[in-house]
């Protein structure tokens, strides 16, 4: 509770008067009056100082002042003098972001009027932004006292309960965070205090009050929340679900029973395009619980505009303000309001309209979105009436809530999954846009991908502050609920395409089943779904994606746990106060002690508590040791600036204490580590934040700003592609690029992407073709050998297109054609003229002039499958695709005789051919199964540094490949299709060195950092560290103990060896020993090798014997070494080559079996698959993984 105010006109003499002119029936209608603050009070309440000599001290230890009385009085004319002594003495503790001015008419937003009877109680709620966007919630009750009056006029005495009158009171509670549904409980709770009570005790029974809320802790993120009893009401504040998300404590389910489906998407259509919306109700409390509700359904979007749902009588003119913004108005000044430009909703009528006409065209939600949702919110049971049909009168008001509640939790959560979902399905794709290493969105070719019918929402709404700080977090790659779910639906083929690096083309399938038009339509050329060409990434399906949404995502409802604090001390003193503390921390020692070490949540959300009421209580190192037990618990909840500021206000003699215990050691240097880190990340902060959008460049461009200019187009990422395009572009001029030159070749490479998917294939043609193919390019109708028709281009093939009836004939695929040696520009080539493998006659297109880039183009998508063929990496495929349809741009945005040259760069594995023969040893043919770039995202290669095989289970998981790249980057691949599941995982900043599967749900990872890094297999968060380390971490192993119980064993470079209880993750033995580079045990023998060109064998059960060395041929260096079956495999680089090998080793003989060329870099970790398949990862120069087979 940030503090509570009273509100009521203060001034008794006017009340009397106005008894006096109601008795005799002077005045018909009351007039409204002006409401004033009566008292504020606001933590902290209790001090060590103001009780120390108290046995017993009252409960409110602090004078209080009243700001509003200070600036009122000066208004009233009262003399200077008095004004500045008054606010010389102004209680501080007021905050200061609280305007006392305005808060009574909120609090009266009607007007405060008296009234001639008992009026029932009433509850509205409030909101409050300050200038940096930050709000604070405010809950309100109004109630009725008699005015207790009973006077003479002219001498003679009167009944003054024939003539009683009654004043409204108001009292609002003010909090950061907005515990709606829980506050109004207690405000609920005081009345029942109140109106028993005389007058004169009404002062010190709500700074009672409001001390008691101050003590309550505000439970932190996850399934714990926190009850205490106010009497005659258990309350309960319910805790965010995660970090992310803010604090849902009210009915949200309200909008649904306000507004049909169709006017409810109408509402929040208007929000995400920031109109200038205005809700409307004869009831004051609805107009915020709806407001925040459709806020809340727009998650992770927030609101950012001015937002007040709540508008005085007085306030009206606020609506004036010329910028998008939300507020809320009573009914009865709907005439008034209507006549500005907004957006009008009637909240009681369920309808919305402009001011400017009811028939103005409103802006709509995407079709296939908004189909969606309501097909969903369709199948929601509002009614909790229908819940109770089968039970009994219950007479237990708590248990009754209690069940309420629940009811309410559920459906809550189906709701903000349905709202999810509907956001996932409107800004699906957007991460496809964006260019990360550079921070812009392609926002034209983000529209382009849009139905028509949908382009103006969109339009609107990217430019909004909205979706604009969406595009800041995306950047970011923040791993939301958003991200989450848009990952979970997203289709198969979408993930597989990360495998592969292409230009963004639609399969063959989606062609088919989405029905384009003939790409002879050239009014419809560049209207319809005109793809983005970020390589890696396919056209995804929406609708499909959209009917996946649907399935699957019903997610179980978590189990909650409620803390129950302590009763409330009767006299809220000091020493009391303290005694409290004492009994919720000894309570939550006891539920620590009774929650199993594998609920590692739960441990963490009660660790969190009892720290934080250290803090308060200035048990300072007590609350460090449970700040510090997050990071084994759930280091995601960990707080850092608490603890910092904790660490900061240590005295010299706890820090010295500090310095004795091992685990605040650690806790308090790596404090300083951080707060190190972050002042010199400081000054990139702003660079993050900034999102910019895709332009055409305006200037002349040299190599490294051609380069990022490219990259931001989403052309192509490779910067060694982008070198030989520049290149290319730059034939026989000086080296830049201008931006004509640039404006032109980007159109083509367009046009290009909208004629291939335009391309409509009849039946009879799409079922001699696979559907995950994609039409790259078409030629002009030219006569072949096989007919008149049209050429197209795929990854895999070239075929016919018949001319007159569409058919299909088949010309090649690219791995049967024999291609001449000789160097094309030697040769004048009238026609396409191919040879294929297995067929007598050749195949010939008269292309006229086009001949010469389709023969271009053709020779280098042979050489790119030749070498995808030996090396079994599809990548060399795909890059040769993109290779050839740059030279198509190349040579359409040049149009000069040099053309064809400038083309000729980029025929990148055509000149490899050519000049050095790539031809794969046999032994390595056989043994290479597969090869995966997992660096394909990045815009240069990284080193793979270490590999981990997690085999699935039957219910919960697949078996996954765990990659480990630079700087603490973890991508995770599905082992059964090698596609990407996780693109990246952030493990600390620092180098992981070792990786380890402890169980079905862990991964321990250690790093250079010196730090354990415990990964939820089944949640993809890293949430745990295990911290006692005080070097990097060099490797993992895990066993049993004599007990049968599973350990782990961590080594560090120091010389340190711990052994884990896999369960609690406490420590049971520390060693000390020294470090090999590399070793493996193995029943009688140990096989270690280090950075040369041998390995040793030493024999275990006699150590005594001399070790035996087995020498590795050509090899500078050996880097990892694994056990696979009765071989050994050893990863290094040669000597005379800087080129990675593999040796295996037989086990019994200690001779090398074979020796594997599969890597252009030094083989720098290896893993096996289930004794099946080992897999060996490359340093930066190369950054690939071969997948090999096991004999």
């Amino acid at each position: 509770v940030q503090s509570l105010l009273c509100c009521q006109n203060c001034k008794p003499q006017y009340f009397q008067n106005l008894c006096q002119l109601q008795q005799p029936n002077k005045i018909k209608e009351l007039p409204l009056l002006e409401p004033e603050v009566l008292q504020v009070h606001a933590p902290p309440f209790v001090s060590k100082e103001t009780n120390s000599s108290q046995v017993i001290g009252p409960a409110f230890s602090r004078v209080q002042r009243r700001r509003s009385f200070i600036k009122k009085a000066s208004a009233n004319g009262e003399p200077a003098s008095r004004v500045e002594a008054t606010s010389t003495t102004e209680d501080i503790s007021v905050p200061k972001d609280l305007d006392l001015i305005a808060l009574p008419q909120l609090c009266f937003p009607g007007g405060l009027q008296l009234s001639t009877e008992q009026r029932d109680d009433s509850y509205h709620f409030l909101v409050f932004t300050d200038l940096f966007g930050n709000r604070t919630h405010g809950v309100v009750v109004q109630y009725y006292r008699a005015i207790q009056d009973s006077g003479a006029q002219n001498g003679h005495r009167w009944n003054s309960s024939k003539s009683r009158l009654y004043a409204p009171f108001a009292i609002c509670i003010i909090s950061k965070f907005p515990y709606y549904n829980a506050l109004r409980d207690c405000l609920s709770c005081l009345l029942v205090q109140l109106r028993p009570g005389r007058l004169a005790d009404f002062e010190e029974t709500v700074k009672e009050f409001s001390a008691k809320l101050s003590l309550v802790p505000m439970p932190p993120p996850g399934q714990l929340h926190v009850s205490f009893n106010l009497r005659p009401l258990q309350v309960v504040l319910p805790s965010r679900e995660d970090q992310d998300r803010p604090v849902i404590d009210i009915d949200l389910h309200l909008p649904l029973l306000c507004f049909t489906h169709e006017t409810l998407l109408q509402v929040l259509s208007c929000l995400l395009q920031e109109q200038r919306l205005v809700f409307f109700s004869a009831d004051w409390a609805r107009l915020t619980l709806v407001a925040e509700s459709l806020l809340l359904y727009l998650q992770p979007l927030c609101w950012q505009q001015p937002y007040v749902p709540v508008l005085a009588r007085g306030m009206l003119d606020f609506i004036m303000a010329p910028t998008a913004l939300l507020m809320g108005c009573h009914i009865s000044h709907f005439e008034e309001v209507a006549t500005e430009d907004l957006i009008l909703v009637n909240i009681d009528d369920s309808n919305i309209q402009t001011s400017c006409s009811e028939n103005a065209e409103l802006p709509t939600i995407p079709l296939a979105a908004a189909e969606s949702f309501i097909s969903r919110a369709e199948c929601l049971q509002l009614h909790y009436d229908l819940e109770l049909c089968h039970l009994g009168a219950g007479t237990d008001t708590n248990e009754l809530r209690f069940h309420r509640r629940a009811w309410q939790r559920n459906l809550n959560s189906q709701i903000q999954n349905i709202t999810l979902e509907l956001v996932v399905n409107i800004f699906r794709g957007v991460q496809d846009f964006l260019n990360y290493e550079h921070r812009v969105f392609n926002s034209e070719e983000f529209l382009r991908t849009r139905e028509p019918a949908d382009q103006p929402f969109y339009k609107k709404v990217l430019d909004t502050h909205i979706f604009h700080s969406f595009l800041r977090d995306r950047l970011s790659r923040k791993l939301d609920a958003f991200s989450r779910m848009e990952l979970n639906t997203r289709n198969h083929a979408h993930r597989n395409r990360a495998m592969t690096e292409s230009p963004r083309r639609p399969l063959l399938s989606e062609l088919s089943r989405s029905g384009y038009n003939s790409y002879n339509s050239p009014e419809n050329r560049l209207s319809k779904r005109l793809g983005a060409s970020l390589p890696n990434l396919e056209q995804p399906d929406t609708v499909a994606a959209i009917r996946r949404g649907r399935m699957g995502l019903k997610s179980p409802q978590k189990a909650v746990k409620v803390f129950r604090l302590p009763e409330f001390p009767p006299p809220l003193a000091y020493h009391y106060v303290q005694n409290y503390y004492s009994d919720m921390v000894a309570s939550l020692g006891k539920a620590i002690n009774a929650t199993p070490p594998d609920d590692s949540a739960l441990l963490a959300r009660y660790h969190y508590l009892r720290g934080l009421v250290n803090t308060v209580s200035n048990r300072r190192l007590d609350a460090l040791e449970d700040f510090q037990s997050l990071y084994k618990t759930d280091s995601d909840i960990f707080p850092s600036q608490m603890v910092k500021s904790l660490v900061d206000s240590l005295p010299d003699p706890e820090r010295v204490q500090a310095d004795r215990r091992p685990e605040l050691k650690r806790l308090i240097s790596r404090v300083k580590r951080d707060q190190e880190r972050e002042r010199a990340r400081h000054g990139n902060e702003q660079e993050e934040g900034v999102v910019k959008r895709f332009e055409l460049p305006k200037k002349y461009m040299q190599l490294e700003e051609f380069v990022k200019c490219v990259q931001e187009s989403g052309i192509v990422k490779d910067q060694g592609t982008i070198h030989r395009l520049f290149d290319a572009l730059t034939v026989g001029h000086q080296k830049q690029v201008g931006p004509d030159l640039f404006r032109v070749f980007y159109t083509i490479w367009k046009e290009t992407e909208a004629e291939a998917q335009e391309v409509c294939l009849p039946a009879s043609v799409s079922e001699h073709i696979e559907p995950s193919e994609c039409v790259f390019k078409v030629s002009s109708s030219v006569k072949t050998s096989r007919g008149v028709g049209k050429i197209a281009m795929t990854q895999r093939r070239l075929f016919l297109l018949t001319d007159g009836r569409p058919g299909y004939v088949e010309v090649a695929q690219y791995r049967d054609i024999e291609v001449s040696s000789a160097p094309f520009l030697l040769l004048r080539i009238p026609s396409l003229k191919l040879r294929v493998r297995g067929r007598k006659d050749a195949f010939e297109a008269n292309l006229k002039t086009e001949t010469e880039l389709w023969n271009l183009m053709v020779k280098e998508m042979w050489a790119g499958r030749n070498m995808a063929d030996q090396h079994k990496d599809p990548q060399y495929m795909q890059q040769a695709l993109t290779n050839a349809l740059l030279m198509d741009a190349v040579v359409g945005s040049l149009q000069s005789n040099k053309a064809i040259y400038a083309a000729s760069k980029l025929a990148h594995f055509d000149r490899i051919k050519t000049e050095v023969p790539m031809m794969v040893p046999k032994t390595t043919a056989e043994t290479l199964k597969h090869k995966i770039n997992p660096s394909l995202e990045l815009t240069a290669p990284q080193a793979v540094d270490v590999l981990l095989y997690t085999p699935g289970t039957h219910t919960d998981t697949h078996s996954q490949l765990w990659v480990s790249v630079s700087g603490g980057k973890v991508m995770v691949f599905d082992a059964s299709s090698w596609s990407l599941t996780h693109t990246c995982l952030q493990v600390g900043n620092a180098r992981v060195n070792c990786m380890l599967g402890v169980d079905q749900d862990q991964v321990w990872m250690g790093s250079e950092d010196s730090v354990i890094y415990i990964i939820s297999m089944v949640a993809m968060v890293c949430n745990r560290q295990l911290t006692e380390h005080r070097a990097e971490v060099t490797g993992l192993a895990v066993g049993t103990d004599k007990y049968s119980q599973k350990v782990g064993y961590s080594c560090s470079a120091e010389g340190s060896v711990m052994v884990w209880d896999v369960a609690t993750l406490q420590v049971n033995l520390l060693m000390r020993r020294s470090i090999v580079e590399k070793q493996m045990d193995m029943s009688s023998r140990s096989y270690v090798c280090a950075d040369s060109a041998e390995v040793c064998v030493w024999h275990l059960k006699d150590t005594t014997r001399p070790y035996h060395r087995v020498a590795l041929q050509d090899c500078a260096g050996c880097h990892c070494i694994i056990k696979v079956k009765n071989q050994v495999w050893v990863g290094g680089v040669g000597r005379s080559s800087t080129k990675g090998k593999i040796y295996i080793l037989d086990t019994e003989r200690h001779l090398v079996l074979k020796e594997l060329h599969g890597h252009n870099d030094r083989v720098t970790s290896l893993c096996s698959a289930e004794d099946r398949y080992v897999l060996s990862g490359a340093a930066k120069h190369d950054g690939k993984i071969a997948i090999w087979k096991v004999e």
